[in-house]
């Protein structure tokens, strides 16, 4: 199953260009001779033949879903791109479907249902949980569905999380003298707004439960006070220039020192203020299970919900989150990556 807002086409870019990213390097490793203009031209020739072939194959075929019409099952609405037929009885007939949805857990479900899903099994039909699909389509991990048994899988793979921290720091190491010139600019700017300093520093709750010290620009008026969170889209508080930033998120890229100390990562859930901290984990079930990983600059909770402040609003925040830990994986972070370009060109769910 793919991720929820991804379409096939969403792989194509970041695979092609890491395919001949490879190839480029194997060149470089052994000082063999190649143009530059064949590699790029081959670039976008393989690039354009493989969206072509996902416009012709995929773009408007249906996910078809059979559902066993018992327990969840029967709560399940149509999305986009997707189309669940309930079954009348234990047959698929000769009826195309992508897999077979039960609620495998459902206290009426019955021997006869049971052996259906066997045959389907047998088939090579997938059989799918209700839950699995639900988190498929929805990006999330309802925390009701959450049980002891189920914290293990949770929990994220030591291989990626060193082969992460290996790329999150050598592209900080590059990406540091690009924004640097930038970074001064924004300083200056700050600086001829208003008075105080350019960089706001402030305690977050990080990696294991370990305390660190994140750092931003300033957005704020020195001299206004309030609670230690952004109280809604219209603070007093925020500077003309501070919105800019908020909204295109350069105000972030100080970040990049926290990537370099290993407090944070260019991708995972976005570290709470300890004051917003202390008030979820009374709150909010699970709220501390979600620093298993590095928190990031950006975030899959980020791209799909935008900020949120309320108590409500982080139940859903933390289900995003532990969707992420769930799939932790590389693919995840290219998409979360690309959904993030996106969302600073549009300024989604700024604060």
């Amino acid at each position: 199953m793919k991720y929820p807002g991804a379409q096939s086409s969403a792989y194509i870019l970041p695979t092609t260009a890491i395919i001949f990213g490879i190839l480029i390097a194997f060149y470089l490793i052994n000082r063999l001779d190649y143009s530059v203009q064949v590699i790029v031209l081959g670039f976008f020739i393989t690039l354009s033949w493989c969206y072509i072939g996902y416009f012709i194959g995929h773009r408007y075929r249906l996910q078809r879903f059979a559902l066993v019409p018992l327990g969840e099952a029967l709560e399940f609405q149509e999305r986009h791109g997707t189309q669940f037929v309930f079954l009348k009885k234990p047959d698929l007939g000769k009826e195309r479907f992508d897999a077979v949805v039960a609620d495998l857990r459902a206290k009426n479900l019955t021997a006869e249902w049971e052996k259906f899903l066997a045959r389907c099994t047998l088939s090579r039909v997938p059989v799918y949980h209700t839950k699995q699909i639900i988190e498929s389509l929805t990006g999330r991990v309802k925390v009701n569905h959450l049980s002891e048994n189920e914290f293990g899988s949770l929990l994220p793979s030591r291989f990626y999380e060193m082969i992460k921290r290996g790329i999150d720091f050598i592209a900080a190491l590059v990406f540091f003298p690009v924004f640097f010139p930038f970074m001064l600019l924004i300083a200056v700017l700050i600086r001829l707004e208003s008075k105080g300093g350019v960089v706001f520093s402030q305690k977050r709750m990080g990696y294991r439960g370990k305390i660190f010290t994140l750092y931003k620009f300033r957005t704020m008026y020195v001299e206004k006070k309030g609670k230690g969170f952004t109280q809604g889209e219209n603070d007093s508080r925020i500077t003309k220039f501070g919105r800019v930033l908020r909204k295109y998120r350069f105000d972030e890229i100080l970040q990049i020192f926290n990537v370099l100390k290993g407090d944070m990562s260019f991708i995972g859930p976005r570290p709470e203020s300890m004051e917003l901290s202390e008030w979820y984990e009374k709150d909010v079930p699970f709220f501390a299970y979600r620093h298993i990983v590095r928190p990031g600059i950006s975030g899959w909770a980020q791209v799909e919900q935008g900020y949120a402040a309320e108590v409500e609003g982080m139940n859903v925040k933390l289900e995003y989150d532990f969707y992420y830990i769930k799939n932790f994986s590389f693919w995840l972070d290219v998409l979360i990556t690309f959904k993030t370009i996106k969302t600073i060109l549009t300024g989604f769910g700024a604060r």
